[in-house]
Formats: structure tokens, sequence, C-alpha cells
């Protein structure tokens, strides 16, 4: 377990200088609350956006962006919303979702990849 922790910590490093080179602004990584966790939160141009990190040595068991199911976007959306919440972001700020997955050595970023899920 503690290599798959030290891998993720490495790829998310890597995911957060990609998406820098992209213009995002990185202003917070592995946001925990009781509702769940968000890989990484940035701003991009207007938005704020929550962004899922998915990492996988090869495509075996499918592309890692396909296991960021309902289940999960639910989640990932509770703890979007607690976190506005909690830091008084204004219900009028701009917000998506993107989801950022690496295989073979290619990043892949879906910006606005799901809606918010009640």
């Amino acid at each position: 377990m503690g290599n798959n922790r030290a891998a993720g910590a490495e790829y998310e490093r890597k995911a957060a200088q990609y998406l820098q080179s992209l213009g995002y602004q990185v202003i917070a990584k592995n946001f925990r609350c009781r509702l769940g966790e968000i890989d990484m939160i940035a701003k991009d141009k207007e938005y704020l956006v929550f962004i899922e990190v998915k990492y996988r040595a090869n495509t075996h068991l499918g592309h890692p962006l396909e296991a960021v199911h309902v289940r999960k976007q639910r989640t990932i959306c509770k703890a979007a919303a607690f976190y506005t919440q909690r830091y008084g972001i204004s219900d009028q700020q701009p917000c998506r979702f993107d989801v950022l997955g690496y295989v073979d050595g290619t990043w892949t970023l879906i910006k606005n990849a799901f809606d918010y899920i009640e």
C-alpha cells in the first residue's frame, strides 16, 4: 500500500506540473472532508476547477478515465459543495469538474467532464 500511495503522490505532483503548464493555478491538493476527497482544486481563467486525477500503468484494466464512475462523481460533487461553503465561495463563481488521466506516458484532460450531481 505504501508504494501505491507514494506512486499516487508522485503522479499527482506531475499532474499539478502538467496543469500549471496549461495555465491552471493549483490552489489545493488532496482536499479531504467527511464527504469525500478532491485530488486537486485549481483556477483556470474564471473557473474554479475540481480535478480528479487517475493513473494507470497500462490499459489492461481499462483507461484511467473510466474509473470516474457516477458514484465517484457524486462524492466529488459533495466534497466540492462542502469546499465552496467552507471557504465562502459565492454561488456566482463558475465551477467545473475536470478529469485528468495518465497512462502509457500520456496525459488526457477532459474539461467539464461531468455536471454537478446531488
